[in-house]
């Protein structure tokens, strides 16, 4: 039987918004409210298994209702930014999953789904009613069933008449007569003062509608009778107000919204924009619609012959023409490519294409040799494709490459930094210079992963040093002619050869320390498990959260805050609700955070620790953040939890691999907010740097209009919220929620700031304005991130671009600054013959291991070094500690 489901959009994207916390892609993009309503979606489509599908979207903020009642919806706060700048991939999203869209001016979509519903019940359809609101209720019916959200998205109530006569003792209509006598807060609707929902319903369940409960008014005893009478013309608007228009003139047909599945291509795309990863993973893009652009393209077979080189003999095929070539490309298998396989090299000509598996790359042969010297000679110019992935695995394989001028993939990044899948047969298809085929076609994917014959893999890997070669010409082109140049030439390709050597070089890590964590946290886990069996008065699974929801709601008796399809939820969210009921659920909460500090910190650690050398190699993702961050893996070492003394342990694991040397850290402070002195030119923010003063109680000192010795310690705090957060782009939203306050007092605390630091609210409102004018904003370096969406006429598009105008410069600059810093400080490294090593870039700071005889020399100069990367109009400043680990060196 055919089956309908339909969404309320607007109702959805709040509460899956509202849900999860602020997540961000690393263009700075928040993507919570789509995550969560991505996820609902999948799991719709395979519980429901809907043959017709339609999300239906309110159209703008006026209705018909408001010519009955100006004031509707009108005591609802402002959408936050950061939920509205979702709306737009929120729609986008739906369009990839294949489903209608509808909305209609002048109406909710409250209103289109009770039309919809009315025929559904005229013409014996089924339809699911997915929403956040009670409203929906009344469209309950032997064919309508409706299921509302529980907190979030994941789970949902369904209800026909029968349940919602069982949840409220009422048909489905009297749910208007409920929300008639009641209000709604939410929706501005009035109802009678003093009336909630228990008395409404005694009222309703006496009467039966707002019309008897008016009518009967002298009946009703006491104050409430009274309030009855003095308000019956607002219950009687309420009840109109609350009422689903069921008549909107949709002009549409029931096979209009037929579902045929995903639009795969496009799904899969979005997924990578929004980097979704786990979707990505899990998702079987396969099942989706068949799209014309999904067909298998045209495999373009190599322009010239293809030699596959083993023997001695062939080898000098390739020997007596490696002046001829003009792109290599090294074919690497697997995502850590410190553990990834090499599976050959192809090298490209204008006469010919050879490929030499790595099997004949590492052979003992003069040749072979003379191969390997050729890429490891800095002199011969070469052309590649992702430098620094091939570069760590080649060294892997005991093969160097050198004498690298260009990378296809570096400069693609560059030259649009925010455009997901930068894979060479994308970048073939943009730049017109022929077609690729995906690997994914030619080797399959996950389980289905394997190399082809050796004559369709040189073919492949051939052709992509073709295209390789080819990129070359027309990306360095678009280089010069966007002033990049520089930050590509003299940054970014030397800090790959940088974060090789960093890499390869590892830090060391003691497992003992690790294994001595380990079991001090797993002691501490067997005392709270202890105390918490004391305070439950009986033993359980910790873990299972079936048991602890028994334990906790039928033993213990708490109210259950939501449930699942397996019974009472026990997430975060849940047990910090129920914390102030009994003191167990703080242990518990207490044990969940050292269980998992231990299983992903210090065992994920101990698994990263590279038997041969003790050490653990992590991988600088260099072409991922759309600000020009780096981004640390396999494993990250820029998240261990710091926060926490626990956390915080766990760095003195980080040793330095010979004996005597100490590690020193050096930590840029307060870069960011040096920067926006720098390119705002605000006078008191510079004077505060100027002056070397606390930059946070200054800040409150202004802002409050107090003395130093006024500022207390919430004054700062607030004071560093808004610092950090106008660097960030934060909305009175975000600020609220930082601060625990109102979006009101929020929005007063952000414009007292601007109030105060005039320069910075300047700079703001022109960079936004060059912006406009140029589709792009710069760092210092001249690194650009072009904002299409600046001009674009829908609000929230246009609002995330100019928040993203204001702070890619600040961020931006200070991702460029501390990479400089590494540049300079690996050539002074050298130029002063020192064994000192640098190890690690963790945000703001550089990690090092250092000879006790050269700690007084670096202690010197690193941080000079550091502060000498960029002239700004305030000082830089590097604080330097060291220490026997990287604890005590901090």
């Amino acid at each position: 039987m055919d089956k309908l489901l339909i969404i309320d959009g607007n109702s959805i994207a709040y509460r899956a918004f509202y849900a999860l916390p602020l997540l961000s892609n690393s263009s700075g993009l928040h993507t919570n409210a789509v995550y969560g309503f991505t996820t609902m979606l999948m799991k719709l489509i395979e519980e429901e298994k809907p043959t017709h599908f339609l999300v239906a979207f309110d159209a703008g903020k006026i209705t018909f209702r408001h010519a009955h009642f100006a004031e509707y919806k009108g005591g609802r706060s402002k959408t936050p930014p950061e939920l509205s700048e979702q709306f737009p991939l929120i729609r986008e999203l739906i369009e990839a999953f294949g489903i209608r869209q509808f909305e209609l001016d002048g109406y909710e979509a409250d209103d289109i789904i009770g039309t919809l519903t009315k025929e559904a019940d005229q013409l014996g359809r089924q339809i699911v009613v997915v929403s956040g609101d009670k409203d929906m209720l009344q469209l309950a019916s032997d064919h309508v069933t409706i299921a509302l959200t529980r907190k979030g998205v994941s789970e949902v109530d369904r209800y026909n008449p029968g349940e919602v006569n069982e949840r409220y003792g009422l048909t489905p209509l009297q749910i208007i007569d409920l929300k008639g006598l009641m209000g709604d807060t939410s929706d501005n609707i009035p109802g009678i003062p003093g009336v909630g929902e228990k008395t409404a319903l005694k009222l309703l369940h006496e009467y039966g509608t707002v019309e008897e409960v008016l009518a009967h008014a002298d009946q009703i005893k006491g104050k409430l009778g009274e309030k009855v009478t003095e308000h019956a013309e607002s219950a009687k608007l309420s009840k109109e107000l609350a009422t689903i228009f069921r008549e909107v003139p949709m002009g549409t047909e029931w096979n209009e919204f037929a579902y045929e599945g995903w639009k795969s291509t496009k799904l899969k795309e979005l997924f990578r924009k929004l980097e979704f990863k786990s979707l990505l993973d899990k998702t079987d893009f396969s099942t989706g619609q068949s799209e014309a652009e999904e067909l298998e393209p045209v495999y373009e077979e190599p322009a010239v012959p293809v030699r596959i080189l083993h023997t001695e003999d062939e080898l000098a095929q390739l020997i007596d023409v490696l002046a001829d070539v003009t792109g290599v490309y090294v074919e690497v298998i697997g995502d850590n490519p410190h553990q990834a396989e090499v599976i050959g090299a192809a090298f490209h000509t204008a006469a010919c294409g050879f490929y030499v598996p790595l099997a004949a790359l590492r052979g003992t042969s003069e040749r072979a040799q003379a191969v390997r010297a050729y890429l490891g000679d800095a002199s011969t110019k070469k052309v590649v494709y992702d430098l620094h992935r091939i570069d760590i695995a080649l060294r892997w394989s005991n093969v160097a490459l050198r004498g690298v001028t260009f990378d296809v993939l570096l400069a693609a990044y560059l030259l649009d930094p925010t455009e997901s899948g930068l894979t060479l047969s994308s970048l073939a298809a943009k730049h017109g210079v022929g077609v690729l085929a995906a690997d994914e076609e030619i080797y399959g994917k996950g389980t289905k992963f394997r190399l082809p014959e050796e004559t369709v893999l040189a073919a492949h890997i051939c052709r992509k040093a073709e295209v390789t070669a080819r990129l070359a010409e027309p990306l360095a082109e678009h280089l010069k002619n966007s002033g990049m140049e520089p930050l590509f030439y003299e940054l970014e390709l030397p800090l790959s050869g940088v974060l090789a050597d960093m890499e390869q070089q590892g830090i060391a890590a003691d497992a003992k320390t690790l294994k001595r964590l380990g079991e001090s946290l797993s002691a501490r886990l067997e005392e709270l498990m202890n105390r918490i069996y004391a305070l439950a008065g009986v033993e359980f699974n910790i873990n299972s959260p079936k048991q602890l929801g028994e334990v906790l709601f039928e033993k213990l008796g708490m109210p259950p805050v939501k449930k699942t399809k397996t019974g009472y939820s026990t997430d975060a969210e849940v047990l910090e609700k129920l914390a102030p009921y009994n003191p167990v659920v703080e242990q518990i909460l207490n044990y969940r955070q050292l269980a998992k500090l231990n299983s992903t910190y210090i065992e994920g650690l101990l698994k990263e620790i590279r038997p041969e050398t003790g050490k653990v190699h992590t991988y600088y993702k260099q072409t991922i953040a759309a600000t020009g961050r780096l981004s640390s893996q396999y494993p990250n070492l820029q998240n261990i939890p710091i926060r926490m003394e626990e956390g915080r342990q766990i760095r003195k694991a980080f040793v330095p691999s010979e004996p005597g040397w100490h590690i020193l850290a050096a930590d840029y402070s307060q870069i960011e907010l040096r920067v926006l002195a720098h390119i705002s030119k605000d006078k008191n923010l510079i004077e505060a740097f100027l002056h070397d003063l606390d930059i946070h109680t200054k800040t409150a000192m202004d802002v409050f209009g107090v003395g130093q010795d006024q500022v207390d310690a919430n004054m700062r705090r607030q004071a560093k919220a808004v610092n950090f957060g106008i660097v960030y782009g934060i909305s009175d939203y975000g600020l609220s929620q930082n601060l625990n306050i109102t979006r009101k007092e929020a929005a007063a605390f952000i414009e007292q700031y601007f109030a105060v630091f005039q320069g910075v609210h300047q700079f703001m409102e022109d960079i936004v304005k060059e912006a406009r004018q140029d589709g792009y904003v710069s760092t210092l370096l001249g690194r650009r991130r072009y904002l299409p969406d600046i001009t674009a006429s829908n609000f929230n598009l246009r609002s995330f671009a100019e928040r993203t105008a204001m702070n890619t410069p600040i961020q931006g600059t200070a991702a460029d600054i501390i990479k400089l810093a590494m540049v300079n400080m690996a050539e002074r490294l050298r130029q002063e013959k020192l064994q000192s090593r640098m190890l690690l870039q963790v945000h703001d700071e550089l990690v090092f291991e250092v000879p006790e005889h050269e700690v007084a020399l670096m202690k010197q100069l690193v941080p000079e070094v550091m502060e000498q990367a960029i002239k700004l109009d305030v000082p830089l400043r590097a604080d330097v500690s060291e220490g026997l680990d990287w604890y005590d060196a901090k």
